[in-house]
């Protein structure tokens, strides 16, 4: 690893120009999201492109496609050169807009819709115009993430997102009134002991059982449990 760049096991991201660098919330992301056998995926606020190129890597032994839409354009241009750069460009679409443009635009039903949201939004904004639409709901608020994915969803596909613990029952109230319902969720801790501190979840058009799991990343500094271990292998380094 360098300052200007993640290694991982199948490939390499830099985020030098990126506003957001690697970081775990992206990582569990794209290790937890459910990729389709086949169809489509689309990656919302792709970045650095690392979970468009998480979910190309999952399913290298499928008939998948991912378009990956970014607002920012240093981001966007520095995702196209990651991709470029990877095993699966032929399989990854990087598009230069919004979720709002795109939604309006674009024509397509998604299999499944990924997303590592920007949040803060209780905040002071950040000083730099790029960071501030990485981090902070100015540029995508949660209710537009939400109502313009379900406008992108198949009738049968799924959305997942990462979210702060604190802001679960607002996000569910949001689900709700978007006639979602939850099919998988987990409640990330960094440590056994202190309150969970993320939100996986995912969300579908129709009702299903489902069971609320906890994942803990560390037990001590740098002592990842086993179940973070088996969910993450396939691409850290050192897992």
């Amino acid at each position: 690893m360098g300052a200007h760049y993640f290694q991982f096991k199948q490939f390499t991201i830099y985020h030098d120009r990126c506003a957001m660098k690697v970081g775990t919330d992206g990582v569990l992301l794209g290790s937890w999201c459910n990729i389709p056998r086949n169809g489509n995926i689309l990656d919302v606020g792709t970045g650095t492109g690392i979970i468009a190129l998480m979910a190309a890597q999952r399913s290298s032994l499928f008939q998948v496609s991912i378009d990956a839409i970014e607002i920012d354009s240093d981001a966007y241009l520095q995702a196209k050169e990651n991709i470029s750069a990877s095993p699966w460009s032929d399989r990854i679409h990087a598009i230069n807009c919004s979720l709002q443009e795109y939604a309006e635009t674009s024509g397509i039903l998604y299999d499944h819709i990924v997303a590592n949201p920007p949040y803060f939004d209780n905040t002071l904004p950040p000083q730099s115009i790029s960071r501030q639409m990485a981090r902070h709901t100015a540029s995508l608020t949660y209710e537009e993430l939400v109502s313009n994915a379900v406008r992108l969803l198949k009738p049968e596909g799924y959305i997942s997102v990462i979210y702060p613990a604190d802001q679960d029952r607002r996000l569910t109230s949001i689900a709700v009134s978007n006639k979602l319902w939850v099919s998988r969720k987990v409640w990330v801790k960094g440590r056994p002991n202190v309150s969970p501190k993320r939100v996986l979840i995912e969300w579908g058009k129709s009702p299903v059982n489902y069971i609320e799991e906890e994942l803990v990343i560390e037990t001590a500094p740098l002592t990842y449990t086993p179940e973070y271990i088996a969910l993450t292998k396939d691409f850290y380094l050192k897992m």
